[in-house]
């Protein structure tokens, strides 16, 4: 996988962690154990940290860049999913940000809360914990209990975990 040093800074990936080889981690970036960060997934810890938390994963096509003086923190079983751009934000434990969702400067995604496809979360917005979201810009539309959305946000740490570990034994180029 291309990771690269960055004024000093080097990626660091915990030997548990799955890291696609066509995925970058430049700078700061922290990959804690069970994690995963998917193919073409670029994470540009430049101007401050990327901590991706343990079991988290950061699906394909994801860019996460850190603003001066704002990291990047994905919390522990979070799920960044396809094509998502995620610049200078905290998602909380186990929430879900569906495909190709841009979350801006400053957000703050409450933990067990699912960002609906496509939405655009704005700067500085903050989402409380286990509600659905949905839109651009986006608007927290009610509990996430009881919702097919639920579903997803319960399924998917395990599910990335399980399929991380899948790739760390048996996939190989050909």
């Amino acid at each position: 996988m291309p990771m690269y040093s960055f004024e000093g800074r080097s990626p660091r990936v915990d030997p548990t962690a799955f890291v696609a080889p066509t995925a970058v981690l430049i700078g700061d970036v922290t990959v804690e154990a069970g994690a995963s960060v998917w193919f073409n997934a670029v994470l540009r810890g430049d101007f401050a940290p990327i901590v991706i938390r343990e079991g988290a994963n950061v699906q394909d096509g994801s860019v996460l860049h850190a603003s001066p003086g704002i990291p990047v923190d994905i919390g522990p079983g979070a799920t960044i999913a396809h094509m998502c751009t995620i610049h200078g934000v905290h998602v909380g434990a186990q929430a879900l940000i569906a495909n190709h969702c841009t979350v801006l400067d400053g957000a703050v995604i409450g933990a067990r809360s699912m960002i609906a496809a496509h939405s655009l979360v704005v700067g500085g917005t903050q989402i409380p914990e286990e509600v659905l979201v949905t839109g651009s810009p986006a608007k927290v539309r009610g509990p996430i209990a009881g919702t097919g959305a639920e579903v997803w946000v319960n399924l998917n740490p395990k599910a990335y975990q399980d399929l991380a570990q899948r790739y760390r034994t048996g996939f190989e180029e050909v």
